[in-house]
């Protein structure tokens, strides 16, 4: 019985943020997968070890978390001004399905890099010492993102000592930009608040009715508070996690508010689109012992957020997700906003359950409608591995 060989594909295993995936130059898969469709996501599927009904990915590259099943396909950016085309997908676990639906902020923070080693940024946009600006094209949803990474003879410099809650180890600060974060192509007519309003009474079969803040930027969010599900805010990923209920609980409002947000026309839609929305509690200010042991004070945040990524509460936080949580913080009125105390704000530190994280927001009013120039925060990258990753051949 003949059995076909595996093939093998260029690859760059990289972190960005607190996450981790497999990146692509577009040029470099195989002919059928450089076009949308079943052949590029059966390819993804393999390489990241889904669907596995054991959820561990042991046969890929996959981690078996939200955070480490993602890939990344890059090409030299056809949009003018900009030098990159970014494409993010977010691989389920367990299911046969890959989900193009939003972004990955966190290895947004690594496309930069990728694309610079690449050679698909212009030499001469690199300088010798000093930071490229990468204007990357994000084509899920359509925006661009500045990043700022730094350079040291002529290479992309990876070490450093900037510190990121959520990742063991120091590396060199990549600076972001999400410019014009409010997603147009989401939701009614392309709001920021899609419902029209700030806060809503969300009501949920099962659960009951709260307040919520719906909205559209970096990806589509829907904040509660914590004490309204029966949560304080300093939950860790084993207080949740472990809790089917709860689990359960938090999938049936991210359905609702997703019919709420018109991102989907019936509940049992939310089943083929798991990226996006995000689910997220807040809550106002409290110590508690981060993942690794790190003491939270109090003093040193304004308001506390959990969030939810592909069923599970995130061991960090979603880089998309901390752009609403900025974005929301800079409006007056949001469950975000009066969480950190209510009032205009420019910039907000929160506690996530691995430490804190401070994200900047420029939001102004006109005409009754709140626009947000951009988001800013830090993350960093590395490359982890690079060469080929191999599939079965057919």
């Amino acid at each position: 019985m003949a059995h076909a060989a595996q093939i093998r594909i260029p690859a760059t295993y990289m972190r960005g943020g607190t996450s981790k995936g497999v990146f692509f130059n577009l040029s470099a898969l195989p002919e059928a997968a450089q076009l949308p469709g079943a052949a590029r996501d059966a390819l993804l599927l393999r390489v990241i070890g889904s669907p596995d009904p054991y959820e561990k990915q042991i046969d890929g590259m996959g981690g078996a978390t939200s955070s480490t099943s993602k890939t990344v396909i890059l090409s030299k950016s056809i949009k003018a001004d900009h030098d990159v085309d970014y494409l993010f997908g977010q691989v389920s676990i367990d299911k046969p399905f890959i989900d193009w639906s939003g972004n990955c902020g966190n290895l947004s923070a690594a496309v930069g890099s990728f694309a610079i080693s690449a050679g698909l940024v212009a030499a001469e946009r690199i300088p010798r010492n000093g930071v490229a600006v990468v204007r990357i094209w994000q084509v899920n949803i359509g925006k661009t993102i500045i990043a700022h990474v730094p350079i040291t003879e002529g290479q992309v410099q990876e070490t450093g000592d900037f510190e990121l809650d959520g990742v063991t180890f120091p590396a060199a600060e990549v600076q972001l930009e999400f410019m014009d974060p409010a997603a147009e192509e989401e939701g009614a007519g392309g709001s920021m608040f899609p419902t029209g309003n700030l806060v809503d009474d969300l009501e949920v079969p099962g659960v009951g009715t709260f307040k919520a803040t719906m909205i559209n930027a970096g990806i589509p969010t829907i904040f509660v508070n914590a004490a309204d599900i029966g949560y304080t805010g300093t939950e860790l990923q084993g207080d949740i996690n472990g809790d089917p209920k709860a689990l359960a609980m938090f999938e049936t409002i991210r359905a609702y508010g997703a019919v709420r947000m018109g991102l989907i026309q019936r509940i049992d839609e939310a089943a083929t689109r798991q990226h996006t929305p995000k689910v997220a509690f807040v809550a106002k200010p409290a110590s508690y012992t981060a993942s690794s042991g790190k003491p939270v004070a109090a003093a040193d945040l304004d308001l506390l957020v959990r969030a939810l990524s592909m069923g599970k509460l995130h061991h960090a936080m979603m880089g998309t997700a901390a752009v609403a949580i900025g974005t929301a913080a800079a409006i007056p009125g949001t469950l975000v906003n009066l969480a950190a105390g209510g009032g205009a704000r420019s910039a907000v530190r929160f506690g996530h359950p691995s430490g804190t994280l401070r994200v900047g927001a420029q939001a102004t009013q006109v005409d009754g409608e709140w626009t947000v120039v951009k988001a800013i925060m830090s993350r960093s990258a590395r490359v982890l591995m690079e060469g080929w990753v191999r599939v079965p051949g057919e």
